[in-house]
């Protein structure tokens, strides 16, 4: 991904357990990541346990086991439905939704360079 070379955060793909680890290391001191989360093992067991892919949020409690589990995306993948799902067992959460992001602006068509000679 473009924004993945853009913030310098591509990895060749780990071949042992200690490479996995060194690279969660590495997003946790980046990005001052506080929450506490999992690393695969190399043999994938927990991505296969869980089919995460391609979009799919859990929540995991205090015990260890899965309290919510939500529908495989990308149409049944519902972050608003998890934060609900939190601000019912938890409180409601103190800071708005996150928006997205703006897109770059994007060019009318006659505003675009183009090689072809005009017509006169």
């Amino acid at each position: 991904m473009k924004s993945n070379v853009k913030e310098d955060v591509c990895y060749a793909q780990p071949k042992t357990l200690e490479q996995r680890i060194a690279i969660g290391n590495d997003f946790t001191k980046r990005y001052n990541f506080t929450l506490p989360f999992g690393i695969d093992d190399m043999s994938n067991a927990a991505n296969d346990a869980y089919a995460a892919w391609p979009e799919r949020l859990y929540i995991v409690d205090e015990s260890g086991r899965i309290a919510y589990r939500g529908g495989m995306g990308p149409f049944n993948y519902n972050p608003k439905e998890v934060r609900a799902w939190l601000a019912a067992r938890y409180g409601e959460v103190k800071h708005p939704e996150a928006k997205p992001a703006d897109k770059p602006d994007q060019k009318k068509p006659e505003e675009t360079k183009s090689d072809a000679p005009k017509s006169t």
